[in-house]
């Protein structure tokens, strides 16, 4: 998508964010990669949101969805309320539980693969190039412990870009922030460079940097990845 086109996307992901029932309490939304680096055309739209955790939750209502739909966890793993209100944008992991991080791509994408309630497999809409990180931790700290954890086990692909820009936190928009995308004037460095600020050695964050590379060249479509620390 064209730089502008991709500012506009970002910025209905925030309305949206404001406006609408979340299927899980939302803290952050940052945009990361090609927007943030200024590129044009956007190859991937990469954006990445903070996740609360739902506290407590509504046992009745995750028994008598999972009655209905056979799907466990609404209610406790994400609101009763938004699957209640969208049962068709409910998505759920291999073991039968709604997936938080499917459902918000639902909500926010439109065309993230998954299942159904009924279980059958959902067919992408436009298949917009955009990628969606969700987790529980902020995308500063999320980018700390995943350079930690990747260089421990040299897993390189599981690497998260720390070129982000945060867009909204806990309720406030950040204006200058999109004036900023759209005018590709964030000044940003390599990023090789990037994670050699945050302690990685030169060769490390050099191959690395070639892992994610290759790793974004062979991405396709809409796409969707949850993270708990």
């Amino acid at each position: 998508m064209d730089r502008e086109q991709a500012v506009a996307r970002l910025e209905t992901f925030v309305d949206h964010v404001e406006r609408e029932t979340m299927p899980v309490p939302v803290r952050e939304v940052w945009a990361f990669g090609d927007v943030a680096l200024g590129l044009d055309p956007v190859e991937r739209l990469d954006v990445y949101v903070t996740k609360d955790v739902i506290m407590g939750g509504d046992r009745e209502a995750a028994a008598e969805f999972a009655a209905e739909y056979g799907v466990k966890g609404v209610g406790t793993s994400v609101r009763a309320e938004w699957a209640e209100a969208n049962p068709d944008r409910v998505r759920v992991s291999d073991n039968g539980y709604a997936a938080p991080e499917k459902c918000l791509a639902a909500e926010l994408v439109d065309d993230s693969e998954g299942r159904s309630p009924s279980g059958s497999r959902t067919q992408p809409g436009d298949d917009e190039p955009i990628h969606l990180e969700v987790c529980n931790a902020s995308f500063e700290d999320n980018v700390r412990q995943r350079l930690k954890g990747a260089l421990a086990r040299d897993a390189y692909e599981e690497v998260l870009d720390p070129r982000g820009v945060c867009l909204w936190v806990d309720g406030t928009r950040d204006e200058e922030a999109f004036t900023r995308l759209r005018e590709a004037s964030l000044a940003m460095p390599t990023l090789p460079a990037a994670l050699g600020m945050l302690g990685a050695d030169e060769g490390v964050a050099n191959e690395a940097a070639d892992v994610l590379k290759r790793q974004r060249a062979e991405q396709e479509g809409a796409s969707v990845r949850g993270d708990m620390v």
